[in-house]
């Protein structure tokens, strides 16, 4: 079993930044791929982000230039640095982790409990 656990979120203006954390623990990190996906209201969870324990990454087109997903391996966190805020941001943002690098939510089987990133314009 692997427990994850968001922090992070909040209420920011338009063009601004927020960073989201994702502590993991119960399962060697090392083994363990890191993905961020959001859902907005009335709208199916969507993949924003993923990345491997070597550092491949890979973005959705909506975030990507804006968003940045990196992990320290040593502490057993993984981040979202949002840059360039919009409202169409706004959004409940989980992490998820696998064993396997894959963009699609019904492939992972671990979920945080989600943290509010609400977008102000």
């Amino acid at each position: 079993q692997v427990q994850l656990v968001e922090s992070g979120g909040g209420l920011v203006q338009a063009g601004g930044s927020l960073r989201l954390s994702c502590a993991a623990s119960g399962r060697t990190f090392s083994s363990l791929v890191m993905a961020w996906f959001r859902q907005a209201p009335g709208k199916e969870r969507a993949f924003v982000a993923v990345m491997t324990y070597s550092g491949n990454t890979h973005y959705s087109d909506s975030v990507e230039g804006r968003f940045t997903i990196s992990r320290d391996n040593a502490k057993n966190t993984a981040y979202l640095e949002m840059n360039s805020l919009e409202p169409e941001d706004t959004a409940v943002y989980y992490c998820a982790a696998d064993a396997l690098m894959q963009t699609s939510a019904e492939h992972y089987d671990y979920w945080g409990q989600g943290t509010q990133v609400t977008v102000s314009s």
